[in-house]
């Protein structure tokens, strides 16, 4: 783990916040000179800490009004069905999260698409490209919080 010291720390806090200030308004808000900011940003790009700068969307905005949690369960669990999974969801631009879990439960997606026919839709493609032994849902009725922002 690299070591960053408050100045970093103060520079991640505010890039989260928006990683679209100007340098001088980050230089303001964390006590130092827009160079300084740079180079401190620069080094946090190289060593991995910043992995990429983002725009966040309004999903509803787009018409993206639902979001899903498919639970999938598998008896598969051999290194190229994997394989042939990670490939099938990371090809699909609705799936947000894929995440493989512990306990009764094999992987965790988190999805965000239009409508219940759209969800459909998705899921048939899922069952298409890997066989799969179980897929339930869960549908978000509301969104109590929802944040990109890591607790620095």
């Amino acid at each position: 783990m690299l070591k960053i010291d408050d100045i970093d720390r103060r520079i991640l806090v505010e890039l989260q916040r928006d990683a679209a200030q100007s340098l001088d308004a980050l230089g303001e808000a964390v006590n130092l000179s827009r160079n300084a900011c740079w180079r401190r940003i620069r080094a946090l790009e190289a060593s991995g800490v910043i992995k990429n700068r983002v725009t966040l969307l309004d999903p509803a905005k787009l018409g993206l009004n639902l979001t899903v949690f498919m639970l999938i369960r598998t008896n598969a669990h051999a290194p190229d069905w994997l394989s042939k999974f990670s490939k099938a969801t990371q090809a699909m631009p609705e799936i947000l999260g894929v995440y493989r879990m512990t306990g009764d439960l094999d992987y965790l997606i988190r999805a965000r698409v239009s409508d219940m026919a759209d969800y459909d839709r998705l899921y048939q493609s899922l069952i298409r490209k890997v066989p799969i032994s179980d897929v339930s849902a869960s549908f978000v009725m509301e969104e109590i919080k929802e944040t990109t922002q890591l607790p620095l």
